[in-house]
This record gives C-alpha cells, sequence and structure tokens, in this order.
C-alpha cells in the first residue's frame, strides 16, 4: 500500500495556497446550467414558480395569509397572522385591553390549541418562573469558557449544551416534550442575556453584570431588567417588547428556521438538536438576520441624504440602492418585500402604530419619518426598476428602529427575534412528532455527468 505523508515544511502558508488551489477546482466541476431547472420540474428553494411555497405538511398552528389564488393567478390581498384560528391583532389588542403581557399567553395558545383560562395563565408564569432558572455552574461551563462575540452561535451552544443537563433528553413522550419545550422558552432570554454580558466583558472590555430575575415579572420585563445595568425600565418600554415577542413568536410552519425545525423532529432527534437548527437558520441574513441589514441600511440613510423629509431625496437615494450604487450595493431594499405578505404585513402594521408614540416621547420622529418614506416610496421605485411585484414593508423595518428606542443593541436584535420565535418552533416540533409520521426526505433530480474511475497512478 502507498502512504501518503507530508513534507516536513508544509505550513499554514501551504495550506492556503493548496485551498486557494482547491476551490479553483471546485468552480470548475461544481456548476449546474441554470436552463436545467426549467427543463426538469424542479422547485427551486422549494417554491412554485409564481412564488408560494410547495406544500410541504399540513398545521394547525398557525396561518400566514398574503395572498388568493384567483383562476390559477396569484392576487394579492391585505396581510393576516392567526395563531391558532387567532387573529394576531385580536391578541394583542385583548392584552393591551386588560393590561397585561401577553407572550407567556401567546406561548399558551401555540403549544397547547386553545387560550388559557385565568387559572391556566397563572400555572404558565409559575412555569416560567420555575423553568427560567438556568442550571448550576451553566454560565460558567457553557458560556464563558468559550466566549463569542457572535451571540446567535452562543444561543444555538446554550441550547445544545442544555442536553448534557437534562435527566431524560431523548425522551419523545408528549409529557417530555411540553416540560422541555417550557424550559426552552423560559431560559432562552435568560441564556441570549448572559451571552451578550459576557460578550461585552471579553471582547468589548466592558463590565458584565448578572441580576437575577424577579419572579413575578414577565419575560419581556426580565429581559430589560437583566439587560440594564441599573435594571429600570418603564411599563410602556416592556409592553413594547412584549408587543414585539408575540409577533415574533411564530409565522408558519414554511418559514426557513421552523421548517428546519420540523425537519430534524421528523427525525426523531432531541429538541435540543432541533431547535439549535431554527436558531442556525434563523442567523442567516436572508431570514432573522434581515433586521440587523436593515439598520445598517438606514444607518447609510442618514448620513447620505441631506434632508430626510425631501421625498425627492429619499427616492433618489432608493434608486441607488436598488442600482448597488449605495449601502451595502446589494441591489436590496432591506425592510421591504414577503414571501408571502403582498399588500401589507401585519406584523409591521401593529408594530409601526405600537412604535409611533414612543418614537414622540423619545425623541425619534424623523428616523421614524424616514423609515415610513421608505415603506411609501420604495414599491415606486421598484416599480419603475421593471419589477410587477406587489411588495409592502415587512416587520423586519420597524423592529430594528423599536429595539434601538427600548436601548436594545443591534447585536441583540436577531437573538430577541429567536427568543421569542423558540415557543413556535416547539409547537411546530410537538405537532410534527404526534401528527407527522415520516421522515422529511425531498429528491433533488441528479444532473451529474458520468466519469470512469482511474487508478491514482493513471490521474
Amino acid at each position: 500500500m502507498q502512504n501518503i505523508s507530508l513534507p516536513i515544511s508544509y505550513d499554514k502558508r501551504d495550506a492556503i495556497w493548496d485551498i486557494q488551489s482547491i476551490c479553483s477546482q471546485f468552480k470548475e466541476y461544481n456548476t449546474i446550467d441554470t436552463d436545467l431547472y426549467k427543463v426538469y420540474p424542479v422547485a427551486r428553494g422549494l417554491r412554485n414558480p409564481d412564488g408560494t411555497g410547495v406544500v410541504a405538511g399540513l398545521t394547525q398552528i398557525c396561518n400566514v395569509h398574503g395572498y388568493v389564488i384567483d383562476e390559477g393567478e396569484k392576487s394579492p390581498v391585505e396581510g393576516r397572522l392567526s395563531y391558532r384560528g387567532i387573529d394576531v391583532n385580536n391578541l394583542i389588542k385583548g392584552c393591551i385591553e386588560e393590561n397585561r403581557f401577553g407572550y407567556e399567553e401567546a406561548a399558551w395558545l401555540l403549544l397547547v390549541g386553545k387560550l388559557p383560562t385565568k387559572e391556566q395563565l397563572t400555572t404558565m408564569r409559575e412555569l416560567m418562573t420555575l423553568y427560567r432558572e438556568l442550571p448550576d455552574s451553566f454560565a460558567e461551563d457553557v458560556l464563558m469558557k468559550t466566549p463569542s462575540n457572535q451571540l446567535m452561535i452562543q444561543l444555538s451552544r446554550g441550547v445544545l449544551g442544555l442536553y448534557f443537563y437534562d435527566e431524560n433528553p431523548d425522551d419523545l413522550s408528549i409529557e417530555n416534550q411540553m416540560r422541555q419545550s417550557l424550559q426552552l422558552i423560559a431560559r432562552l432570554p435568560s441564556i441570549m442575556v448572559m451571552a451578550y454580558q459576557i460578550k461585552r466583558r471579553f471582547w468589548d472590555k466592558e463590565s458584565m453584570y448578572f441580576h437575577q430575575p424577579l419572579p413575578d415579572q414577565s419575560i419581556s420585563q426580565t429581559i430589560l431588567r437583566m439587560l440594564r445595568a441599573d435594571t429600570q425600565f418603564t411599563e410602556e418600554e416592556a409592553r413594547l417588547l412584549d408587543i414585539c415577542m408575540i409577533l415574533h413568536a411564530e409565522h408558519g410552519g414554511g418559514n426557513n428556521s421552523t421548517f428546519a425545525t420540523r425537519v430534524l423532529s421528523s427525525s426523531g432527534t432531541d429538541i435540543y438538536a432541533a431547535i439549535s437548527a431554527g436558531i442556525g437558520s434563523l442567523k442567516g441574513p436572508r431570514h432573522g438576520g434581515a433586521n440587523k441589514k436593515v439598520r445598517e441600511m438606514v444607518e447609510f440613510m442618514k448620513q447620505d441624504i441631506k434632508h430626510w423629509d425631501n421625498d425627492a431625496e429619499v427616492k433618489d437615494y432608493l434608486f441607488q440602492l436598488a442600482g448597488k450604487q449605495a449601502g451595502d450595493r446589494s441591489g436590496l431594499i432591506y425592510g421591504m418585500g414577503h414571501a408571502v405578505y403582498t399588500k401589507s404585513d401585519p406584523r409591521a402594521v401593529i408594530l409601526k402604530r405600537s412604535a409611533r408614540r414612543l418614537a414622540a416621547a423619545k425623541g425619534f420622529e424623523d428616523e421614524f419619518a424616514l423609515l415610513e418614506a421608505v415603506e411609501r416610496l420604495a414599491p415606486e421605485v421598484l416599480a419603475e426598476k421593471g419589477k410587477d411585484k406587489v411588495i409592502c414593508a415587512n416587520v423586519d423595518l420597524y423592529s430594528g428602529l423599536v429595539y434601538k428606542m427600548l436601548g436594545i443593541p443591534d447585536e441583540l436584535h436577531t437573538p430577541i427575534f429567536a427568543a421569542a420565535r423558540v415557543a413556535g418552533w416547539c409547537a411546530h416540533r410537538m405537532e410534527e412528532i404526534v401528527c407527522g409520521g415520516r421522515l422529511i426526505r425531498p429528491a433533488y433530480k441528479a444532473v451529474l455527468p458520468h466519469q470512469d474511475y482511474q487508478p491514482l497512478k493513471d490521474r
């Protein structure tokens, strides 16, 4: 047998050169002619030719409604979002009118299927208080030994780390899955804030502080208390964050992170691996990371546009963004457009309405008006650029400003999204385990050319 050994002088510089060489060969041998997608009936990205999603399953958890099919054609309508058949507008309205925090109620609704009674809601809050506490030495052993400035990676690592503290991690019974789900919903916000504080200490060279949560506080109150040095926040701030978390708690089985969670759950793996997959998906800039891109775009606009209240100047800049002449040169106007919603994204409508008063109170009227101008003018710009798709502002356009007004750092915007969405992920995981019944395994059409095997000496 012939042995292959490395030369003694082989070092990192050689490795870098060799990787570049390998990549050049990869590019040569790994191209798929895009015309083949027209030859074969392939739904790229699991999407139909009109952009609608391929139906991959049934769900009773959530409905995301943004268009109707009329005589075979996709027709735009005002967007609607319902959790277990209840319009999210009514869910939020009920919490506001009855002067209570609603995220825990929304989590119960998503997991169980019905709104909780007063006694059940009390039980839910007591469970959240009980499960909020992290295992002994968790922060030191899981988060502090390998600090990172990538908080979504820390969230994922934290969730995976909980596996080792669970006495029964692989039991797929409903009782065990419900217990694990409630623990994750309660603990992910704490992991998020701890990861941020550790990042401040090791990466920003600033003080970190761990505040113990109070048993009578909601999840949104707990996040603000643990995040701020003085633990202080206003009732209005906590309620606005609560609304954000309700709106981000769930968005149907077809969104990328929820589908990833369902794919892993269909294999019979544990909840920690499945939820970690959802977090990994949400990290991507095409999914949950989009809110960060909106903030970056807005900062570019604030620097480059002299008069924010001048529609002509704003519109001209949007043309530059769409033409890859400004911003990050991607050609995208972040915060505009959605895979399902056409005329309106109900989450953006609610968040915009909820944030307007806080913007006035905190002196953010001008930036709020700039976002409204983007929402108003971007559809005109894209239409003039030849794009005939009906688009609207999505939730990411306003969520970044809301978090900024709440004093939440940019690097926490997507992690908060994850801390809210974990309720939906857990609900879909349980539905997949109970009702799915089959391993999710889509097919790929093989278009590889034939090759004859050659012995190493002849290559």
